[in-house]
C-alpha cells in the first residue's frame, strides 16, 4: 500500500491538467479563484458511468462515508433496464439541514462517460466542478468559463497498478471514491473500515487492493489541487437514530411482520426486490426448528396468476400480497374486479414506474394513480395508502393487511420506484411486540355453532357496509357459495335489478366507512392562531401545496425555500384513499392549491375533483414527469411563476 499523506497536507505547486495527458498542467493556485464557496455539508454530488462497470458499489461507498461522518446524505440511482453498456446515473446530496431530496442542481460532476460527456459537462451548476478522467483528452470545444474541470488519469493510473482487465474497470471507479476523498476531505478510515464491513476478514486481499485503487486517486489529487475544496464534508453527529434502507425492503419487512405468508408475483421492475426481499426475511424467520418452510413464495407465468393465487390464498385465510407495477396491475384487473364484488383481502404493492416496456418506462413516476384507485370492472373503488419513504412503507405495509382483512377487499400500498429502490436515510424502524392483527370480522366455529338461522355472507348486520365472513373448512354452517358481481345480500345468484343494487350500495356504503380508518393526512400550517374552545386553531394560509407519496420532502424544502423569499403556504400530504374528512376540511379552507404530483394528466388532481367538493378553480396542477425524482426547485418555480402572474398569497 502507499503510504498516506497527512489530510490537511496541501500541494505548494498544485497542478491542474487541461489538455487530458499526464503531466501537462496550469497553476492550481488559480482554480481558488473559480470555485464555489463555502458549501460545507450542503451540496450535490452526481456520477455519471456505463452500467455494469461496477459503480453502483463505488457510488454506495461515498454515500455510506457520507453518512458515517454524521451528515445526512441522499442517493438516487438513475439506471438503465440493461445489464451492462448503457448509461447510468448516481446521484449523492449531502444536507446538513436534512434536506433529502433532490436539489435540482449539480456542484460536483464525475463525469466518466464519453458518450454523455457534453449531457454531464453541461448539467453542472454555474461556480462547481467537473472531475474526468484525463487519461484521454476531453473534447476543448466543451470548457466553459464559469465552472472548473478537475482532471485525474484515474485509467492510467489503475492501468500501471492492476493486471487484470476486469480488476483495472472495477479498480477505476474505485479509484475515483479516492480523488473525491481528497477533494471533499472524507475520511479514509471510515472509507477503509466500510470495506472491511463489505468483504470481511477472510477477502482481505480485496480490502487491500480496493484500498490500494483509493489511495491512487487520493495522492494524486493532493499532490496536484488544493484539497480539500470549499465544496466539503465536516464530521456532525446528525444520523444517530437513523438507517439508510430502502422502500421495498421495509415493505417486505413489514408484510412479513404483519402475518403475511403468502406471496405470489411475476418478476417486474420495480417491484421484483420486494419479494426478494420477503423471500429472504421469510427463510430467516419463518423456519421452524426443523427447518420446514412456514410460507410460501410462488413465482406465477404471469401477474394474472400472481393475483389469483393471492385471492385464493386471502379466501382461505392467508395473509397474501403480490408486488408488480403499472402494467402487471394492467393485467389483473379482473381479478381485482372480482375480488371487489366478492369481498376477499388482498394487498397489492405498487412500485410505480413510467409505463409499459422496458428503456425509459423503467423510471420513476406516479402514474398508476387511478388505475389502482378504480382497478376492475363496473363500478369499483379500492382502499390505496401511499408512503412517503421507506419508513412509511414499513409502517404502511402492516397497516394494508389489517385494513384488507377488516374490510375484506383489495388494498393498494402505492409506491414508486424512487421510494422502492433508492436507498434514503430514515428513523431505525421500530415494532411493536405486544400488535394484534386485525383479522375483520371473521366468524369462529363457537360463533357459526350459536347461529339462529343459516349463515348469509353478505349481509350487513353493523350498518357499516362489512359483512361477516367466514373461512373455508372452519365449521359446515359457514359454508357459502363465492361468486363475483350477480349475488344478493344472501350469497345466492340474482339477476335482480333490486337485489344487484342493494349489495352495490352496500359496497359503497363500505367505502365511505373506511374514510374514518384510513391514514389521516399530514397537515402544516404556517401560522397558528391559539386555542379556541380548548382546541388548537390555525390561520389558514391563502395558497397551499397538496401532494402525496414521494413528493413529500421536494415539496416540504420547497415549502422552506417559499417562505425565505416571503411566500407562506400551508402542507398537506394525503396518505390514502378514500380522502378523509381533514383532507376535505383542507381543501375547502384555500383559495389556491397548488396540486404537486409526478405525471402528464394530474391523476391526483383528477381524483381530488371526482372525490370532494372542491372548486375545479382551485386547483393548480404542478406536474412533473421527465422519469428523474422530483426536485424542490421545480415546485419553487412552479408556485412562483402561478404567483407572478398576477396570484397574490
Amino acid at each position: 500500500m502507499m503510504k498516506r499523506r497527512g489530510r490537511n497536507a496541501r500541494a505548494a505547486n498544485g497542478r491542474d491538467r487541461r489538455d487530458g495527458t499526464p503531466g501537462a498542467a496550469s497553476p492550481g493556485a488559480e482554480i481558488r479563484e473559480m470555485l464555489m464557496t463555502g458549501r460545507v455539508n450542503d451540496f450535490t454530488l452526481k456520477i455519471a458511468t456505463v452500467n455494469g462497470t461496477g459503480s453502483a458499489s463505488a457510488n454506495a461507498l461515498l454515500r455510506k462515508a457520507i453518512f458515517r461522518m454524521g451528515v445526512p446524505v441522499m442517493g438516487k440511482n438513475y439506471f438503465p433496464s440493461n445489464i451492462q453498456g448503457l448509461p447510468t446515473w448516481y446521484e449523492i446530496r449531502a444536507t446538513e439541514q436534512g434536506h433529502l431530496t433532490r436539489s435540482g442542481e449539480v456542484h460536483l460532476m464525475v463525469a466518466m462517460n464519453a458518450e454523455t460527456f457534453a449531457k454531464d459537462h453541461a448539467e453542472v451548476t454555474p461556480g462547481g466542478y467537473l472531475l474526468y478522467d484525463s487519461t484521454w483528452p476531453r473534447t476543448r470545444d466543451l470548457d466553459r468559463d464559469d465552472i472548473h474541470v478537475i482532471g485525474v488519469p484515474l485509467a492510467y493510473m489503475v492501468n500501471h497498478q492492476f493486471v487484470d482487465a476486469r480488476t483495472r474497470i472495477l479498480m477505476k471507479n474505485i479509484a475515483y471514491v479516492g480523488a473525491l476523498a481528497a477533494l471533499l476531505d472524507l475520511d479514509l478510515e471510515v472509507i477503509e473500515g466500510l470495506l472491511k464491513e463489505t468483504f470481511g476478514e477472510r477477502k482481505a486481499k480485496l480490502v487491500d487492493a480496493n484500498m490500494q485503487a483509493v489511495e491512487l486517486g487520493y495522492e494524486h489529487t493532493r499532490a496536484n489541487y488544493a484539497c480539500p475544496l470549499p465544496l466539503r464534508v465536516e464530521r456532525r453527529d446528525l444520523t444517530q437514530g437513523h438507517i439508510v434502507i430502502d422502500g421495498n425492503t421495509t415493505a417486505a419487512l413489514g408484510a412479513m411482520l404483519a402475518g403475511a405468508t403468502v406471496g405470489a408475483w411475476y418478476p417486474i421492475t420495480p417491484s421484483t426486490s420486494l419479494m426478494d426481499a420477503f423471500n429472504g426475511f421469510c427463510e430467516t424467520y419463518r423456519r421452524t426448528a426443523s427447518g420446514e418452510r412456514q410460507f410460501a413464495v410462488v413465482q406465477a407465468e404471469d401477474e394474472l396468476a400472481a393475483i389469483g393465487m393471492v385471492l385464493g390464498a386471502g379466501w382461505m385465510g392467508a395473509r397474501a400480497f403480490t408486488p408488480t407495477s403499472g402494467p402487471g396491475i394492467s393485467l389483473m384487473n379482473e381479478f381485482l374486479g372480482f375480488a371487489y364484488y366478492t369481498e376477499i383481502p388482498a394487498v397489492v404493492f405498487d412500485v410505480q414506474r413510467v409505463g409499459p416496456s422496458t428503456g425509459m418506462p423503467t423510471r420513476t413516476q406516479q402514474s398508476d394513480l387511478m388505475e389502482c384507485a378504480y382497478a376492475g370492472h363496473g363500478d369499483t373503488r379500492h382502499i390505496c395508502l401511499y408512503p412517503g419513504d421507506p419508513a412509511e412503507a414499513f409502517d404502511l405495509a402492516v397497516r394494508a393487511f389489517d385494513l384488507a382483512e377488516h374490510f375484506q377487499t383489495p388494498v393498494f400500498v402505492v409506491s414508486d420506484l424512487d421510494i422502492g429502490m433508492n436507498e434514503w436515510m430514515v428513523p431505525e424502524l421500530t415494532w411493536d411486540e405486544t400488535r394484534q392483527p386485525d383479522r375483520g370480522k371473521v366468524l369462529s366455529a363457537e360463533q357459526l355453532d350459536r347461529l339462529s338461522g343459516p349463515f348469509q355472507r353478505y349481509m350487513d348486520p353493523d350498518r357499516d357496509g362489512i359483512p361477516l365472513r367466514t373461512l373455508p373448512g372452519v365449521h359446515p354452517a359457514g359454508a357459502f357459495f363465492t361468486r363475483g358481481s350477480g349475488h344478493s345480500k344472501h350469497g345466492t345468484y340474482t339477476e335482480d335489478a333490486a337485489e344487484y343494487q342493494e349489495v352495490m350500495d352496500r359496497l359503497g356504503h363500505k367505502f365511505d366507512t373506511a374514510r374514518a380508518h384510513v391514514p389521516s393526512p399530514d397537515i402544516e400550517y404556517a401560522y397558528a392562531a391559539g386555542a379556541v374552545g380548548g382546541r388548537n386553531r390555525h390561520r389558514p394560509t391563502r395558497c397551499a401545496l397538496v401532494t402525496l407519496g414521494s413528493c413529500d420532502l421536494a415539496a416540504r424544502e420547497a415549502r422552506k425555500r417559499l417562505k425565505a423569499s416571503g411566500t407562506e403556504l400551508d402542507y398537506c400530504r394525503v396518505r390514502a384513499f378514500p380522502f378523509t374528512d381533514e383532507v376535505e376540511r383542507f381543501l375547502a379552507e384555500h383559495d389556491i392549491l397548488f396540486v404537486v404530483e409526478q405525471n402528464r394528466d394530474a391523476q391526483f388532481r383528477s381524483m381530488l375533483l371526482m372525490e370532494t367538493d372542491v372548486n375545479r378553480s382551485k386547483l393548480v396542477s404542478v406536474l412533473h414527469y421527465n422519469g428523474l425524482p422530483i426536485a424542490c426547485t421545480h415546485i419553487e418555480e412552479a408556485v412562483l411563476a402561478h404567483l407572478d402572474r398576477g396570484e397574490a398569497v
